[in-house]
């Protein structure tokens, strides 16, 4: 039986990931003025325009349309709507507990030698490549079939096709190439498209292969285990792919707001459950074991959460 798999990167000048790092950068600015800050921040952009929505309880004062046109451009006109987080949802966050419910998943593999799925390492190591050259918008896109490289697409704005194709061809080798198959474009970001925060939430994780929680991570600071817990996740499988020798593992938690403790938390090795109990997966137990208050969250939102020198691998 064939098994045939496909797999998306995009750059970071792509309309969602700038949205992303608009969002880690807003978060990062607020935890360095106040650590104890709860922010929850979902940004959207386009055509000079970037709107920001949420909840930020914060003793710091940021100027955040400041932080945006320093990013985008001075010429866009930045709209802010930000309240308080709810004092229903604090009343639990702050004993300690979840600051939502959420299923998270984590996973590693012995396919690649950061335990990241092949063909999700074959799109983002082009697009890193194609980007270097091109810093601008752009996709590729890698299909392998048995762990053969089948199909490779690459399309980069402000590139010319050939040039691109000869790049493409010296980064990976495949059966078959679609380079720019739309035609040659100039306009790309938010001069073509508009774009919105915690919308890559595949590219975020492992690729399509493998199922996520379906939370996004980008402008949510630890509180929100849709993101912490994510990151706990990965590092626990990581852990037990090393201790146990396998070939694959996928953790699973799930959590309910304002409860420390995760309600499901177990882990299949190769295939075979087993329940997770050496590890503190409450949100603070998280916070201190993957160090995250060193972390600059705007790093994370751009080439992947996962699979990167990160705590959590």
């Amino acid at each position: 039986m064939n098994t045939t798999k496909t797999c998306e990167f995009v750059s970071p000048k792509h309309p969602d990931k700038i949205c992303d790092f608009i969002a880690d950068s807003i978060l990062d600015a607020f935890l360095i003025g106040d650590p104890e800050s709860r922010v929850a921040i979902e940004v959207m952009g386009g055509h000079k325009n970037i709107s920001l929505s949420g909840e930020i309880t914060s003793k710091a004062n940021i100027d955040m349309p400041q932080i945006v046109k320093n990013i985008v451009g001075e010429e866009y006109v930045v709209s802010v709507y930000i309240s308080k987080q709810s004092q229903f949802i604090a009343q639990g966050v702050d004993t300690g507990g979840a600051g939502d419910q959420g299923i998270m998943i984590g996973y590693a593999t012995r396919e690649t030698k950061n335990f990241m799925p092949l063909e999700y390492e074959l799109a983002r190591n082009l697009c890193k490549n194609i980007y270097e050259k091109y810093p601008y918008d752009g996709k590729t896109q890698v299909t392998i079939e048995d762990g053969n490289i089948k199909t490779v697409v690459a399309s980069f704005q402000n590139s010319k096709t050939q040039e691109l194709e000869k790049l493409v061809r010296e980064n990976i080798t495949a059966d078959e190439y679609l380079i720019n198959p739309a035609g040659e474009w100039m306009l790309g970001g938010f001069d073509a498209d508009s774009g919105l925060s915690g919308r890559k939430i595949i590219i975020d994780n492992y690729g399509p292969e493998i199922g996520v929680g379906g939370g996004s991570f980008s402008g949510k600071d630890y509180t929100k285990v849709d993101r912490s817990g994510a990151y706990m996740a990965r590092r626990v499988a990581v852990d037990l792919l090393k201790k146990e020798s396998a070939e694959f593992v996928r953790v699973k938690l799930a959590y309910a707001i304002g409860k420390k403790e995760p309600i499901m938390a177990v882990a299949e090795v190769d295939g075979k459950e087993t329940k997770i109990s050496e590890y503190d997966l409450s949100p603070s137990g998280i916070y201190e074991f993957l160090k995250l208050k060193e972390v600059r969250w705007s790093k994370t939102s751009q080439w992947g959460h996962f699979g990167r020198d990160f705590s959590w691998g």
